[in-house]
């Protein structure tokens, strides 16, 4: 039976901001400290829990789903706030103020092991807590290198949010849907690079796999398992959460090896590691629920 497609609904939704304002807050926060910086947060988030029916429409439902209860006013802000936190922290953090943050990194010693026999991995991440984060595992293992591969469309809206953030050092984004894209993933990797791609939600309709998530089917887009098998690498599950205050958790677990998976067995293997990649993203959203940065309609209207 063929799988059914991923609707890109949130790919519609209005992007809000723009260079200019993010120029002034990167300049802001960089010279006030990030504690003074901090308090434009709460006003910020204060705006979207008012005036974002949207935003506050999706939070509400999810939350829901992740509490197991009917979430509170106090549950929908902090949800905002950890987010806005998140987008902030950013401006630290692609500028190297590691310094700033207590980092608790879990599996790192799994990327190191991999980053010592000189191959990379795929890093499958989800609009979940921070990215920019991982970043601070270079700092512990010198001469790590992290890219970041994803649409088009979304690596050039990126690739705007880092250079206003830092023109001089920006991470290296590979854009997918062009036919070297796989061929710079792989090069990558060969040269001991890591991955990060964002599996959670795609930026156009593609083949996906529907899995039961927080108590309804959702679908989980298969392109970037996909890649990973047909490159016959090694993936990791990552998150970056934000714990509140200037705290981070990172952590790496094991998702699936694709190095022995024959050519037969490839669709198999790949629809097993996305529902094992459901179920670690379900276990991260019941224990930090704040940390969900998917503003949409990821059940596309069940309940």
């Amino acid at each position: 039976m063929r799988s059914p497609s991923v609707p890109a609904q949130w790919v519609t939704q209005r992007e809000r901001g723009s260079a200019t304002l993010l120029r002034v807050m990167s300049f802001l926060s960089m010279r006030l400290g990030r504690r003074v910086g901090r308090c434009i947060l709460y006003a910020i988030t204060a705006y979207y829990f008012l005036f974002g029916p949207t935003t506050r429409r999706h939070s509400l439902d999810y939350l829901r789903r992740a509490l197991g209860r009917k979430p509170g006013a106090l549950d929908r802000y902090r949800h905002l706030l950890y987010f806005a936190s998140a987008i902030h922290d950013r401006i630290y953090l692609l500028n190297g103020r590691y310094d700033l943050f207590d980092i608790e990194i879990e599996g790192d010693e799994l990327v190191r092991e991999r980053f010592h026999t000189g191959s990379g991995a795929i890093l499958m991440g989800a609009h979940v807590g921070s990215f920019e984060i991982t970043y601070s595992l270079g700092k512990r293992q010198p001469g790590l290198h992290v890219a970041m591969a994803m649409y088009e469309d979304n690596a050039r809206k990126v690739n705007a949010l880092m250079a206003a953030i830092n023109p001089t050092d920006r991470p290296e984004i590979i854009a997918l849907g062009h036919f070297d894209a796989m061929l710079k993933i792989q090069e990558c990797l060969e040269r001991g690079a890591f991955v990060g791609v964002l599996g959670d939600r795609s930026l156009r309709d593609e083949p996906g796999v529907v899995v039961d998530f927080l108590g309804s089917p959702a679908t989980f887009p298969t392109g970037a398992m996909r890649v990973a098998a047909l490159l016959r690498q090694r993936v990791f599950f990552m998150v970056g959460l934000y714990r509140g205050g200037n705290r981070y958790r990172v952590v790496f677990e094991p998702l699936v090896d694709f190095a022995a998976t024959p050519a037969r067995q490839r669709d198999v293997a790949v629809r097993d590691a996305i529902v094992r990649y459901a179920s670690l993203l379900e276990a991260t959203c019941r224990t930090d629920p704040y940390n969900w940065f998917n503003f949409s309609d990821f059940w596309h209207g069940t309940h």
